[in-house]
């Protein structure tokens, strides 16, 4: 990269360390060391303790756990409002609403990034488009598929235009070339290669002006309710300034829920539950995985950075360092649907949810960005940068820290705190305590269950009826997912900054063609 300064924003697009040189290659290096310092500087602490100062630890422990009750009822409230407002949002009729508000001018464009999934994926995801409450001719569609792919992946593409093109505004599928300087493989590349093709071959093309044009940017099994775009358009244009604003719908991934694992459903939910909460707190949201954002905004950042893993959550601090901190994202309390991780194995299922969750607690290399650009960008208030940065280093540590103390490394006091700590009353009291929060804590989960009832889809025939128990039955399942699915591959992720092992863009297969019966409950 290149670190001339000679522009005010030099460092946008700047991805790790090795894109810089001389003092300011240095500086971006320790920052990316610091979300793994402080969550293993943690659990030392907590080990070292557990040796050393045994009742120490244990009292902080015993104050886990306290937070650990405080939150999650922080969070179940959250959850809990955000239900409440998104069913209120699935009964409105937004088009109703729309009435009186010109909004003709708006050309919604829909992208789909395609990288080997099956036709049927991609189509079901089309049809819809389709068949939501929006006029299609106001809508443009871009399948961009990658050189990679190869030419399956072009014949699916053409597939989708012949078939489906003619009842758009406009259609195009993108082919993103191969190792083209500054790009890694991934969804950011191909979606921003795509976006300049749509520019070019969809909105000059047709004189579309760029400040009328939303762009929805999904995943390619996104399939929309059938009033996203009329909930979309309502909110951008009621919003205090739309155009520095993204629109951030809730994911639920409910395409294939019945037909995955019990692993697959409860992650599938617990990550759709997180983002409900996030939707409550709009200081403390970015925007995740299939997102809406202004096309002029877009542009004047150059589309989505090219070089990074977290392109889906990075694209909100582009845009908000680009714009001094005068840019937010706008919770749409409306779900889209996705598919849940699921593979024709138990154990392929299990690899394949550590790789995603690993993959997106690789989010945390957006810390050393955003703490690097605050330190360049005197525009941003001290403010909005304080907030900002306390939010995401806290996430970050705590997703790591968090689980792994309350269930395990909290505990180690009872097994190597000697003899004299195993004769106090403390000693005694630690697993009765520590149990009687706990419990208290997992009281959430009987209404994690009861909303996870509710989003579900209908059963369908080909499903048992007593799946619908293990629906319920699953959720004793949380402590261990909190640990292996976000603790330890976030601390994998945090550690592979620490040491510059740079990770790569890892592609979630979408595979619905397994054997059913080898998904189990």
């Amino acid at each position: 990269m290149n670190d001339t300064h000679n522009s005010p924003y030099w460092y946008l697009h700047v991805a790790r360390a090795t894109d810089l040189t001389g003092w300011d290659a240095r500086v971006y290096r320790a920052l990316e060391m610091l979300p793994g310092a402080l969550s293993i500087g943690t659990l030392v602490l907590f080990v070292g303790l557990s040796f050393w100062h045994p009742a120490v630890a244990a009292f902080l422990t015993i104050a886990f756990s306290i937070y650990w009750v405080f939150k999650t009822f922080y969070l179940s409230l959250h959850l809990r409002h955000n239900f409440v407002r998104m069913r209120h949002h699935m009964a409105l009729d937004w088009n109703e609403r729309l009435e009186g508000i010109p909004h003709d001018h708006l050309l919604q464009l829909a992208m789909f990034p395609l990288y080997r999934e099956s036709y049927e994926v991609i189509a079901e995801s089309i049809e819809g488009l389709l068949a939501a409450k929006w006029d299609s001719k106001r809508i443009a569609l871009v399948v961009a598929t990658e050189a990679r792919g190869g030419a399956e992946d072009a014949e699916k593409a053409r597939r989708i235009i012949e078939r489906y093109g003619h009842r758009f505004f406009a259609a195009i599928a993108t082919t993103h070339p191969a190792d083209l300087p500054g790009d890694i493989p991934g969804k950011g590349s191909n979606m921003s290669y795509a976006a300049e093709e749509a520019r070019v071959r969809i909105l000059d093309a047709h004189h579309v002006p760029y400040e009328q044009v939303l762009v929805s940017a999904f995943d390619v099994d996104t399939v929309v309710y059938p009033q996203y775009f009329a909930c979309l358009t309502w909110h951008y244009l009621t919003a205090e300034n739309p155009r520095r604003a993204s629109f951030q719908p809730v994911p639920l991934y409910n395409n294939n829920i019945w037909h995955a694992s019990f692993v697959s459903r409860v992650m599938a939910y617990s990550s759709s539950f997180w983002q409900m909460i996030q939707q409550e707190r709009p200081e403390k949201l970015s925007t995740f995985s299939s997102h809406a954002v202004p096309f002029d905004a877009l542009r004047a950042i150059g589309y989505w950075q090219r070089n990074v893993v977290s392109e889906d959550s990075r694209i909100f601090w582009n845009l908000f360092i680009r714009f001094d901190g005068d840019y937010e994202v706008i919770p749409l309390a409306y779900p889209v649907s996705m598919d849940a991780n699921a593979a024709p194995s138990l154990w392929r299922t299990v690899r394949n949810i550590y790789l995603q969750h690993r993959r997106w607690t690789y989010g945390a290399e957006n810390i050393p960005y955003m703490l690097f650009a605050f330190m360049h960008n005197p525009r941003i208030p001290r403010g909005k940068k304080f907030r900002a940065a306390t939010v995401q280093i806290e996430g970050f540590w705590s997703l790591v820290t968090h689980p792994l103390v309350l269930f395990f490394v909290g505990w180690l006091p009872l097994f190597i705190g000697g003899a004299d700590f195993n004769a106090t009353v403390l000693s005694y009291n630690l697993p009765v305590v520590a149990r009687m929060f706990l419990t208290f804590a997992m009281l959430g989960l009987v209404l994690s269950a009861a909303l996870c009832m509710y989003l579900i889809p209908p059963r369908p025939a080909d499903i048992p009826r007593w799946r619908k128990l293990t629906m319920v039955l699953q959720w004793v399942l949380v402590p261990i997912t909190m640990v292996v699915f976000s603790s330890i591959p976030g601390l994998e992720s945090q550690i592979r900054l620490l040491f510059g092992r740079y990770l790569g863009f890892w592609v979630t297969p979408k595979d619905r063609e397994f054997r059913r019966d080898t998904v189990t409950a």
